[in-house]
């Protein structure tokens, strides 16, 4: 049973959630279907929060190109001040 409220069945952190938890959410988010999505509204101008290096945010996961920051946008609220991310440290999962 999920408490996102989303529908998918993801049973960590949900669209609402900060940070990281946020970034593991739309990674996972029905079974990664999510992760590879255009952004509806189109590309958001974005900079990196760990490099502060501006970049587009086209897909509601993605990297920043320079030092591969990993940030990421809920599909119910893909604005610019809702971009989170993961931390200086944080790896995609393989």
């Amino acid at each position: 049973m999920s408490g996102c409220g989303c529908g998918c069945s993801n049973s960590g952190g949900g669209p609402f959630s900060k940070g990281r938890d946020l970034v593991d959410f739309v990674f996972h988010a029905h079974g990664g279907a999510v992760r590879d999505q255009k952004i509806m509204q189109g590309p958001l101008a974005a900079t990196c929060q760990g490099c502060n290096t501006p970049f587009l945010l086209e897909t509601y996961l993605g990297q920043c190109p320079k030092c591969d920051g990993v940030h990421a946008v809920a599909p119910m609220s893909p604005t610019v001040d809702n971009i989170q991310f993961a931390g200086k440290e944080y790896r995609l999962p393989l």
